[in-house]
């Protein structure tokens, strides 16, 4: 056997593929695990731009692959967060109904989100969501107290730690791109990486590197990039903790909200806009085969159809800080232009069908010696440890671990 032959490579230093290492080396302590990042350090793509939250469960399917482990997942999390002394909050969060007919759908994620098994769900007035948030105006609102906030940075780090102290042979690796791969040998930018199995935790490049296993994929990633504005200093204090709006239930974005991070400022959105390059973080970012993969798969073109008005909406907002401004006047009408500044972008991996309806659910799937964690919406860094333990049971199940 090869000397530097690892039990386990895993690819993608995010928070998925982290927690897969940490809970796999937990189970088997004498395992030899390497984790493969392209970038310079960990979490650099969805896990260290989204908006910090820890997602209650409140929206998903009942009974969904989703929904099971955001419960569980949350609950996990806040339990590692505090063993380990990770910055932390649950803090709550209202969902604001502006008009009558949104209160209609707020009732509606109430009964989804106790099916969930979420509790202290709670119907309020304004009078009472206002002892709370006092800025935010409406009819009425959702208070959800499990949900909080976390540095998911600090957590991915916190991974590395304990599966470094366990075996002190397994090795995080970055600055490491997977060009290709085989049954014998991962190749990559630094030359071949032996393992016995692979787990792939790609993210924004998941399906690419499932094709490369010969793998007849019925849906593709495409990338939408998010952009967010914070509030000033002197505007941060019109926001305590969480505000989001009624979500619209044909899409997958829960539309642009208010969220305090754990460093005390509070950051507004995201948007939501079709990307040009799949870790394109800027306005002009482009790469013509991420665009033209894009554009010529079924399902996107099904999607700008049927969702346009959707689309260009998005798009001027995106362009336009005054548009921006106005929808987050909707909750909270004293906020003024001098209230805003530009904050940090993301880009999330949206896993689209041929038909061009958005694959919703987690998708992970076995082929030979791999593992590929297909798709891993949010509240995937919520559901980070429970999605671990799912992908270890199929791990031990599939590669016959012992």
């Amino acid at each position: 056997m090869n000397i530097n032959m690892y039990d386990v490579a895993i690819v993608g230093g995010g928070i998925v593929g982290l927690a897969t290492a940490y809970k796999l080396q937990l189970c088997f302590p004498i395992f030899k695990i390497v984790v493969i990042e392209k970038e310079d350090s960990l979490a650099f793509h969805q896990t260290g731009r989204n908006s910090g939250v820890i997602h209650s469960g409140l929206y998903y399917k009942p009974g969904s692959f989703r929904a099971k482990n955001c419960v569980d997942g949350r609950k996990q999390l806040v339990d590692f967060a505090k063993s380990n002394s990770i910055k932390y909050d649950i803090c709550g969060k209202i969902v604001l109904a502006v008009n009558n007919n949104e209160v209609e759908y707020l009732l509606k994620l109430k009964k989804n989100g106790e099916e969930n098994g979420l509790i202290g769900l709670e119907i309020l007035s304004p009078e009472e969501f206002q002892k709370i948030e006092p800025n935010a105006v409406g009819v009425a609102a959702l208070w959800v107290p499990e949900s909080g906030i976390i540095d998911y940075k600090q957590t991915t780090k916190k991974f590395v730690e304990k599966i470094l102290a366990i075996n002190t042979q397994s090795k995080i690796i970055c600055s490491c791109e997977v060009i290709d791969y085989n049954d014998d040998f991962l190749e990559t930018s630094n030359g071949n990486i032996y393992a016995k199995n692979n787990i792939f935790c790609a993210g924004l490049f998941s399906d690419r590197l499932a094709k490369k296993d010969n793998f007849k994929l019925d849906m593709k990633i495409v990338g939408f990039r998010g952009d967010y504005f914070e509030l000033t200093k002197k505007a941060k204090s019109k926001v305590n903790n969480l505000i989001y709006p009624v979500p619209n239930a044909e899409f997958p974005f829960l539309g642009v909200h208010f969220t305090r991070m754990i460093d005390g400022s509070v950051e507004c959105g995201p948007n939501a806009v079709f990307t040009f390059k799949r870790e394109g973080y800027s306005k002009t970012a482009f790469s013509l085969r991420d665009t033209l993969g894009s554009l010529f798969f079924k399902g996107t073109i099904r999607l700008f159809i049927n969702h346009w008005k959707f689309g260009v909406k998005e798009y001027k907002r995106a362009f336009s800080k005054r548009l921006f401004l106005r929808d987050l006047q909707r909750m909270i009408p004293s906020l003024s232009m001098n209230d805003i500044i530009v904050g940090k972008s993301g880009v999330r991996a949206i896993a689209l069908a041929k038909n061009g309806e958005v694959i919703e659910d987690f998708k992970i799937v076995k082929n030979n010696k791999n593992i590929h964690v297909l798709n891993a919406p949010s509240p995937a860094a919520t559901a980070c440890l429970a999605i671990a333990d799912n992908i270890v049971k199929t791990a031990i199940k599939e590669f016959r671990l012992n």
